[in-house]
């Protein structure tokens, strides 16, 4: 099976229902041999564009994950991004805002983390938080210190617009976005939590919110769709990723983000004629 980006992508206007939508595909790997190989080949094409992208210096790489808990953020971060230089390439994971944020609009905390041209960023869950647990949780909206609306419907207008407004505003500046919705099942959620508690070495990934927040599947799944229609466009694109396989997942996030790094106008500086002879006298003095 050949992996097409576009197969995963949201059409932008377009309506989501993730219950359409496969929490697990037909494997591109026919093996787990196969399947390391592959992110093995991947790794180190990413880590050649990599290096392309920063010697260009010309556009910055925003990736953003998101997903319900347990989906496979975390590890597709790791590996996908194992080959990459670090010097070059920056995680974020973003909790429950603080104090000193919350004083702030909600773009603020993260607009700080945005990575520079030539450098890739990465956000393990972002401001998309504040349309996802802050609608599936009113209480949090109302302890954020808004200003009076109509409804809270307006104000998730509001965010989506503000979400929109920013992200062509980055694309326009050099900053490509590509963003990433990992679509896990209900159970396959359920048998990871299961792991996590029978086997001592992940003990510490287990929470009992996780559990708590299990009980408000359903309106997580619906601030999922109604934010992926609304904030997909053809700038910053959303991919739903099936999930319930994390290395197909794995596979899948590393091919999108490939896809995206050839469609890119770059290429290494070229070498003038003056710096080129300034080059060859620096050549004859370390000769002598």
């Amino acid at each position: 099976m050949k992996i097409h980006s576009e197969d995963f992508r949201v059409t932008e206007g377009a309506s989501v229902d993730l219950r359409k939508r496969p929490t697990k595909t037909d494997p591109v790997y026919k093996s787990k041999k196969h399947y390391k190989k592959l992110l093995e080949h991947h790794v180190a094409r990413l880590s050649t564009l990599q290096q392309l992208l920063y010697a260009s210096n010309r556009h910055a790489i925003l990736l953003i994950f998101q997903a319900m808990d347990a989906a496979g953020k975390d590890g597709a971060i790791r590996h996908v991004m194992s080959g990459v230089n670090p010097q070059g390439c920056q995680v974020f994971s973003f909790k429950h805002p603080s104090h000193a944020e919350l004083l702030h609009d909600f773009l603020w905390r993260t607009s700080r983390d945005l990575p520079e041209r030539g450098r890739i960023g990465i956000f393990n869950r972002s401001y998309y938080e504040e349309v996802l647990i802050a609608r599936v949780h009113p209480e949090i909206l109302h302890s954020e210190g808004l200003p009076d609306a109509p409804d809270e419907e307006s104000i998730w207008r509001g965010r989506y617009r503000s979400i929109v407004d920013l992200e062509r505003h980055l694309r326009a500046n050099g900053t490509r976005i590509i963003k990433f919705y990992l679509h896990l099942s209900e159970d396959e959620q359920r048998k990871r939590f299961l792991d996590r508690i029978d086997e001592p070495e992940k003990n510490w990934k287990f929470s009992q919110a996780d559990i708590a927040e299990r009980k408000f599947w359903d309106r997580y799944m619906a601030a999922f769709e109604a934010c992926l229609g609304a904030t997909s466009t053809t700038d910053a694109p959303w991919y739903v990723v099936p999930a319930d396989d994390k290395e197909n997942a794995r596979l899948i996030v590393s091919q999108i983000i490939l896809d995206t790094l050839d469609g890119l106008d770059m290429a290494y500086p070229v070498t003038t004629a003056e710096r080129h002879q300034e080059l060859q006298l620096i050549r004859k003095q370390l000769e002598k």
